[in-house]
Formats: structure tokens, sequence, C-alpha cells
């Protein structure tokens, strides 16, 4: 089956045709490390992570997955004057707040993670080679910027479909060394309130980094000068992803075959963002609800469509969450922790689903068919077909990075194996001592060991097949 996805650049679904055969290159646009992250800004990481896991799972493809760190920009040497604190001590500080908040979603770690700072040679490269192409200049006002001639460039604009008469100024910099108000900064020139290390010598003048310029030389760098894919939120569009197209192609790279975006976390209609006030850090989160479960949230919906965020929202994934691990348990007794078998295949409406642009809503509809028929095996005592479903149900959730054995969601390893089938063992004594009492009519008894077990967080339910039991989750768990 052919694996297609949407391109941003032809408004079109496309059959994924990678550079070369059998491998995947992404790069994703990653943080911009001024403030610690939100639940908003993680959507993109979460996303990708998806497309990366079907990518390698699905397909089989050796996939290099780059997400860069913005490690220097305007608005964090902003938020350091305004803190008193060094940009580098500020920027380091939210960049390992941004690294813990995506491990505790489980996001997969990237093929490697480039910081901006560490780049600014192959920066200054593809500056030099724009300039000599005649499609950017430096202004004779000895400021140091460098800028891109958009008018230089017949397709600027084509990946939001608009003409530069339409665009609003580049406000990325001073205007007055432009030759048009909407050509972007390649380089900012040093002012004199900034920190000296925050700026790098070039032939042009000592200054730093625009953002667009750092995106194109990182992708090509450990991508080359064509590769599959790039992708990052859809209000990257434009100017970033614009103005990354332009001055890559420009130089004469082919630069990235497909782009994709991921739509907005929002909030009563309105995008996620802390000029709103209503933003939701992760670390806050998933101390007051289970990782999983937040994961579950931001998973759930098609990439391409908005995440509205409500009171509640996120205790409707724990419940759903806790339905796909109890049906587990359940169909694999004695498991802990569980990665999907290498051969396990996935469902062919499973793999129809993620094979037409990622369609999570519609392989998480399998899932809990899945998990539905799964139950009913084990109520008609069937334990050998359910356990057949629950592996395939593991090797989908996995896909999607919501599998509730996966050892991400368990801290304890080997430990939690043992402690797992402890559990296990003990609860199914207490089990068949509350039916003995209860076919000695004993029912004093037999209640006293559920309200036991319910004080211990677990919790007992009775069925045609049998007794069933869950633990009883607190948000955070």
């Amino acid at each position: 089956m052919t694996l297609r996805l949407f391109d941003s650049l032809t408004r079109e679904l496309r059959d994924f045709v990678p550079v070369v055969p059998g491998k995947a290159g992404i790069y994703i646009c990653g943080l911009t490390t001024q403030a610690p992250p939100h639940i908003g800004h993680v959507r993109f990481a979460v996303a990708f992570d998806v497309l990366r896991r079907w990518l390698e799972r699905g397909h089989g493809y050796d996939v290099t997955l780059i997400r860069n760190v913005t490690d220097i920009d305007d608005k964090i040497l902003a938020k350091s004057a305004e803190a008193g604190e060094p940009w580098f001590a500020l920027s380091y500080r939210n960049e390992m707040e941004t690294a813990d908040a995506l491990e505790a979603l489980g996001v997969l770690p990237p093929t490697y993670e480039p910081r901006a700072t560490g780049h600014v040679t192959e920066m200054v490269e593809l500056m030099e080679t724009l300039v000599e192409r005649g499609h950017a200049y430096a202004p004779t006002d000895e400021s140091g910027d460098v800028y891109f001639d958009v008018r230089s460039w017949p397709s600027y604009g084509e990946l939001t479909h608009q003409s530069v008469e339409d665009m609003s100024d580049a406000e990325d910099a001073d205007p007055r060394g432009k030759r048009d108000p909407r050509d972007f900064a390649l380089w900012k020139g040093r002012k004199e309130n900034e920190p000296a290390t925050a700026s790098w010598p070039t032939p042009f003048g000592t200054g730093r980094p625009g953002w667009h310029l750092e995106c194109s030389a990182m992708a090509r760098k450990y991508l080359g000068d064509t590769f599959d894919i790039h992708g990052g939120g859809v209000d990257l569009r434009f100017p970033h992803h614009e103005n990354e197209v332009a001055q890559s192609r420009a130089a004469g790279l082919g630069f990235a075959n497909y782009w994709l975006h991921n739509a907005w976390v929002t909030m009563g209609g309105e995008k996620m963002s802390k000029s709103l006030g209503n933003s939701l850090r992760v670390s806050t989160v998933v101390d007051e609800y289970r990782p999983l479960a937040v994961r579950y949230y931001l998973t759930a919906a098609h990439y391409r469509s908005t995440v509205e965020y409500h009171e509640g929202s996120i205790e409707e994934s724990a419940t759903t969450v806790e339905r796909i691990e109890g049906f587990l348990r359940r169909a694999l007794p004695g498991v802990g922790t569980m990665l999907p078998d290498a051969g396990t295949e996935f469902p062919a409406e499973f793999r129809e689903a993620m094979d037409d642009d990622l369609g999570v809503s519609d392989a998480l509809a399998v899932i809990h068919q899945a998990v539905r028929a799964g139950n009913i095996a084990l109520d008609d005592g069937d334990q050998d077909d359910a356990a057949a479903i629950a592996r395939q149900v593991v090797a989908m959730t996995d896909v999607l990075g919501v599998n509730p054995l996966d050892p991400a969601w368990s801290s304890g390893g080997d430990d939690a194996d043992d402690a797992s089938s402890a559990l296990d063992a003990l609860v199914a004594e207490r089990i068949a001592a509350r039916s003995a009492a209860r076919s000695a009519r004993d029912y004093d008894t037999a209640d006293a060991i559920r309200d036991e077990l319910t004080a211990a967080g677990i919790a007992l339910e009775d069925t045609a097949a049998g007794v069933r039991w869950s633990l009883i989750r607190s948000k955070g768990d």
C-alpha cells in the first residue's frame, strides 16, 4: 500500500516517494527556547513522532529526523534582558525543560538535534552564495545587515500561494536599509545594546543569523541539498517556511519535496499562546495528569485538525487509555511492559487509515473496535484469541505512541515487570478469597475484601466471565 501525504505546497495528497529508496529524511522546526513549553508548543513534536513511527514500522523506512533548536533569536535576547541573566543560560534552561517535556510525552529522540549557534559557518556560506547569485545584498549603511531580495526570486510566495504585492512588510529588522520593505533579514548586524556573546564575525559585519537562514543551513547540513519532508506548525508557513523555500531554492538547492503542517491547540477558539494568557505548561500538566493521557489527547485528532482544549479534555483521554490498558492487562496477564513483536501484522483497516495522510482518528477507531472484540473473547473464555488481538492492539497503539505497555510509561524497568507480576498474584488471591466468601454466603467478608482492594486503589468488576480488576488511577499517575 502507498503512503499518501498532504503537501502544503501543492495543496494535494501525494504518494510518498523518497529521494533515496528505503530511506526518509525529515526536518522539523523545533522550539525557540525563550520560555518553557506549553502543550500547544509540543503538538508538532507529537504529530511528527507519529509520522516517523509509521514510516519506520508501517513501511520499513530508515528515517533520519532532524529537529533543530533555535537557541539565538530576538525573543531570547529580549527575555534574557528582562530577566537580567545571560541569554545562553536562559536559552539552555528552556531547552532542557523542552527536552524533558518531549520525553515525558513519549516523543522519540531525533536522529540529531542541532543548535543554531553551532552552525553559523554553514549559514554564512549559504548567505554568501545568495549574495553571489544576486538574491541577497548588504545595505550601504554599514549596519552589518544582509537581506534577501524577494523580487529577485520570481517564485517567492509559492508555498503560501501569495503574490509579493499582497504580503505584509517583513518586521524582522530595521527597514531603512531594505530595497523593498518585504525583504527579510538573512543576517542582523549587532546593535549597541546587544551582548557581544550574541554575535559572530562575517565578511558583511559582526552580528547574528536571521531565523529563516538558520533552518535552511541546518537542514542542508544533515539531510543534503534535497530531502524528503519538511514539517512544522501551520503558523510557520508564513513567513518562516516561505522564506526558507525561497532562500534555499534561490541558492540552487532542491530543498524539501514535501511540506507538512500541523494545526494548533486552541482554547476558546483561539491559538494557545502566552500572549493570550491561556498556556498550560507541559511540566504542570504532566504533574496533574498521567503523561500517557496527555499524549493520547494530543495524538487523537488528525494532525491537520485543530485540537480544542477544554476543562475535562484530558480526563476523557485518561478514561480511554485506561480502557485500552485494562484489556491488555487482562488479555496478556503477567506482562508488565511490552513493545510490539516486529512480526505483528497491522489490520488492513488500520494500515489504510494511516496511509491516508496519517488518519489517526480512523486508526483509533480500529483500535477501539479491536479492544471491544478482545473483551468479548475474554468474556467467552477464549484467552488465545484475546491474546492475539491484544498483540495487534499493542502494535497499533505503539505506532501512535500510546501503547500502555511501553516501558516509556513505566519508570521501573525489570523491577516494574516483577512488581506487576506480584500484584497480579496478590489480587488474584484476594479475588479467590472473596469468591469463596460469597459462595459460603459470608457477604460481610466478601464486602470487606472488596473495600480492602478499593482502599488499595484496585477496582473490581463482576462479569459473566468472572471478576475483572483494574487500577484506580489518580490524574497524574
